[in-house]
């Protein structure tokens, strides 16, 4: 993590331009108001950016304090739609207005990306082997990854332990040796069909609904529940880090875990 300054940079949009390509917004359907791309307009030159996983008041508090000029988040503002600004929607918009600071939010071109993506990264961090992408999501085919490891369930469940900073959830309806792992980053529960699927023995995810320990138990499955939160920070944290160097700007990450 850098926690240098650059003397000046380019503009909010230049940045925001070149993020939208690399990640290839306009191409990955999402969510109708996920709004990928630059959401709230920046008018400072991007010196140092900010990143978090979620564009909640406690981040863009951080933000604001650490000087920084822009805030790439992977939840951005709007997921219920069009709403009030009233309450606590007004004061994270007066905190990014006021400060002048630009907010740009990267939701399923980010889980989804070849290089920065949480999904590929969480798969390294389980050094799997002949990584191959699965699953279909909003109509973006490869949404998921899988690929090969040998270990037991349980170091398995320890090693996400270490990932991501939790205890897991783990649903043990697979065999006790792991050989073939699926990971898809924050609330990939309802896939499990599409694991069984694709010959994983073991699912890592964030989160699921009740219904899926007894889908996981029924169709053999081991199933990990790591966080929602904790299964999506080494993207955004990659995608700051890449931009910074990119742009000649210092950058940071505001972590604010959830516990979900």
């Amino acid at each position: 993590m850098a926690e240098s300054r650059a003397e000046s940079g380019p503009g909010c949009r230049e940045v925001a331009r070149w993020l939208d390509d690399f990640l290839s917004v306009a191409e990955v359907e999402d969510y109708p108001f996920a709004l990928n791309g630059l959401q709230v307009d920046g008018r400072r030159e991007v010196a140092r950016i900010g990143a978090a996983t979620d564009a909640c008041r406690a981040t863009i508090d951080l933000a604001v304090e650490a000087d920084c000029d822009l805030l790439l988040v992977h939840h951005g503002l709007f997921w219920g739609g069009p709403r009030p600004f009233v309450g606590p929607a007004y004061e994270r918009v007066r905190r990014l207005v006021e400060s002048g600071m630009g907010l740009y939010s990267a939701h399923l071109p980010l889980d989804l990306h070849p290089v920065v993506g949480n999904n590929v990264l969480l798969a390294a961090e389980f050094a799997l082997r002949g990584v191959e992408r699965f699953g279909s999501f909003k109509g973006n085919q490869g949404i998921g990854v899988i690929g090969d490891l040998e270990m037991s369930r349980e170091e398995l469940a320890a090693r996400a332990e270490a990932v991501c900073g939790r205890t897991p959830i783990v649903i043990a309806g697979g065999p006790e040796r792991v050989s073939r792992l699926a990971v898809v980053s924050g609330g990939g529960g309802s896939m499990l069909e599409a694991v069984y699927e694709a010959g994983a023995d073991t699912f890592l995810t964030g989160e699921g609904n009740h219904h899926t320990y007894h889908e996981a138990m029924e169709l053999g499955l081991n199933l990990i529940y790591a966080g929602h939160y904790a299964t999506e920070t080494l993207g955004v944290r990659a995608l700051a880090r890449r931009a910074a160097d990119r742009f000649g700007a210092g950058h940071l990450f505001f972590d604010v875990p959830t516990g979900l």
